[in-house]
């Protein structure tokens, strides 16, 4: 009954989402108007490509998580329900892209719980990727933005705390299982019989930490892209960029206030880059690359409902249940990719 009613009101969630993007564009206009825009193709092209790279990762994070719940589905079918329940995300309410992709995968025969306990798997992996990158950023350069008066004798703590969720779940990575089956329970759903290693789980955090390099590389060559200020070398304007880009995403993940953290994203941002770039500036190219992104969204979800109609995938089984993953190597050689 659900699959039904999903297939009828998809048309109806996508618009929705076009919408709610329109409107939360149309809310920032004034601002991307008054921004001296100079486009660098070269730049651009860089930046389509950085992110294109980190969907293609992503994804592949999913995969895999996916295939630790006993969730099999070729590598290109996966893509394609990614990209096509990306924009529903920017509907308000946090229910919508897990729905949908819950839905998608019933058609290849995983269980909604499987599907459940993949997102939540994927989420918790690529925030936790997020720790290490910010303990060397903040490590190293110090800079903890407008709030560093506040925090220079706490600093050290600060960092010390922050090790300690990954080198928890790193040393007992069925705590991470165990989490997400408490939290199934709780919404009703079985348990998943699942099994995740230590190195199965090193091999996804350096996969989430790559993915967001690829991210924030993304998010400095648009920068770039759109003109450099003088304050800062390439090389500087560029590290600071590339990491405060995913810790800025984490909490914007993690505010839960708006569809995609808009807004607290970009006041992240703005928090953590003012004391070296200018104010006018890193609104800018926050709003840009908030943009940016929608808009390879909208484009990938377009071509790929123009695949579903030229190239469908058909739904089937590919292979029996699995329970248990017990090293990296056989999550790749016994993947199927279309």
């Amino acid at each position: 009954m659900w699959q039904r009613w999903f297939d009828r009101l998809q048309p109806i969630f996508l618009v929705l989402a076009l919408l709610f993007v329109a409107l939360l564009l149309r809310s920032q206009w004034p601002a991307l108007r008054a921004y001296p825009w100079h486009f660098h193709g070269g730049w651009l092209a860089l930046s389509a490509l950085l992110m294109v790279a980190a969907w293609l990762l992503e994804v592949r994070i999913w995969h895999l998580l996916l295939r630790v719940v006993d969730g099999v589905v070729p590598y290109g079918a996966a893509l394609r329900m990614w990209f096509l329940a990306a924009l529903i995300r920017y509907i308000p309410g946090n229910v919508w892209q897990p729905l949908s992709l819950t839905l998608y995968c019933q058609r290849w025969g995983v269980r909604p719980e499987a599907t459940i306990a993949s997102i939540a798997l994927y989420q918790a992996v690529v925030l936790l990727a997020v720790l290490p990158i910010a303990l060397i950023y903040f490590g190293f350069t110090g800079n903890w933005g407008l709030l560093s008066g506040m925090l220079t004798n706490i600093a050290p703590w600060l960092l010390a705390i922050g090790t300690i969720p990954v080198l928890t779940f790193v040393l007992r990575p069925q705590w991470l299982i165990g989490i997400m089956n408490w939290a199934l329970q709780r919404i009703g759903r079985p348990a998943i019989a699942a099994r995740l290693s230590t190195t199965h789980l090193l091999l996804l955090l350096f996969l989430g930490m790559i993915d967001w390099f690829f991210w924030g590389a993304s998010f400095a060559t648009l920068a770039l892209a759109l003109g450099r200020p003088e304050t800062l070398g390439i090389g500087a304007f560029s590290f600071h960029l590339i990491a405060v880009y995913p810790i800025a995403y984490a909490i914007g993940f993690l505010s839960l206030i708006t569809p995609s953290g808009f807004g607290v994203r970009e006041g992240t941002f703005y928090l953590l880059l003012t004391p070296l770039l200018a104010g006018g500036y890193v609104t800018a190219i926050a709003l840009a690359m908030r943009l940016w992104n929608i808009l390879g969204e909208v484009l990938m979800a377009l071509l790929t409902v123009a695949a579903e109609r030229l190239w469908p995938i058909a739904p089937t089984r590919l292979h029996p249940p699995r329970h248990t993953i017990t090293t990296p190597v056989d999550v790749v050689s016994a993947d199927t990719v279309s």
